[in-house]
């Protein structure tokens, strides 16, 4: 069962995203990550959702696994 993808809609919805397919493979095509830039501090979020991506992090939250994994897709260009 892949529960990946799953968790990464819930991430978009979270971030008050469109989190079907197309809009996060859409968003992962134009935004990505500088080496060693952590994903709080791109330029593209928001302070509401730099600072939610912050604390779920800082606290090992539910949504930890989610940011993380959205934190490698946006390294991988």
């Amino acid at each position: 069962m892949d529960t990946g993808k799953h968790q990464l809609e819930q991430l978009f919805a979270q971030l008050g995203l469109d989190n079907d397919v197309t809009a996060i493979k859409v968003f992962l095509a134009r935004h990505w990550l500088e080496p060693g830039q952590a994903l709080a501090e791109a330029a593209f979020w928001n302070p509401a959702q730099a600072d939610f991506l912050r604390q779920a992090l800082a606290s090992d939250a539910e949504w930890a696994e989610a940011v993380d994994e959205l934190a490698a897709l946006l390294s991988q260009k």
